[in-house]
């Protein structure tokens, strides 16, 4: 996560739009897998499951809500400072296998309420609050700064649509072979 601008953030409502449009195509894709394939590794081409991008995607969400209660509070958020002392991949690394022993029905319905308190309380910011920084001592506007915790290679607030072009294939390639093979083991035992 790169140090964002304030002139490059979106208004509020425009990055709330983008963040709740890429979750929620996130989460229609997810739903489209059989039960077996939500766990099924391989996503990217790499280790986790589409149940361990849920996990990724909702801990930063996680993170940014830390920093609106932190900025609440008048201090900082905690993210910060492990931004600074970790590695992100050691960051993602940690959070995924923490989450790794909830089964995926609990990691979706987590993933949902933790993206829906997160939209209620960047609904509840206000537009003034997004233009300042965090803090006193911030010179990083609020928005911009949430941009940059929930954003990807597209830009500030794109997180979930940076990992489309990973989950998209996946679930091609598993909702159409999983429902084929069903398909051919109910013609078979005709």
């Amino acid at each position: 996560m790169g140090a964002a601008r304030a002139d490059e953030a979106p208004g509020r409502r425009r990055a709330m739009r983008i963040l709740d449009d890429g979750m929620r195509e996130v989460f229609t894709l997810y739903d489209r897998l059989p039960a077996r394939a939500r766990t099924t590794p391989g996503l990217g081409g790499g280790e986790w499951s589409p149940k361990d991008l849920l996990g990724h995607l909702e801990s930063w969400q996680e993170y940014a809500l830390e920093a609106l209660d932190a900025w609440q509070e008048g201090h900082g958020p905690a993210i910060d400072a492990v931004i600074w002392s970790t590695s992100t991949t050691a960051l993602n690394r940690e959070a995924v296998a923490r989450k790794a022993p909830r089964r995926a029905a609990d990691q979706r319905r987590r993933a949902e309420a933790t993206h829906g308190r997160l939209m209620v309380r960047l609904e509840a910011f206000g537009d003034a609050r997004w233009r300042r920084p965090g803090t006193a001592r911030g010179r990083t506007a609020a928005g911009a700064r949430l941009g940059d915790l929930l954003g990807g290679p597209g830009g500030l607030f794109r997180h979930a649509e940076a990992h489309l072009r990973q989950l998209r294939p996946f679930i091609e390639e598993r909702a159409g072979t999983e429902a084929a093979g069903s398909g051919a083991a109910v013609r078979r035992r005709r």
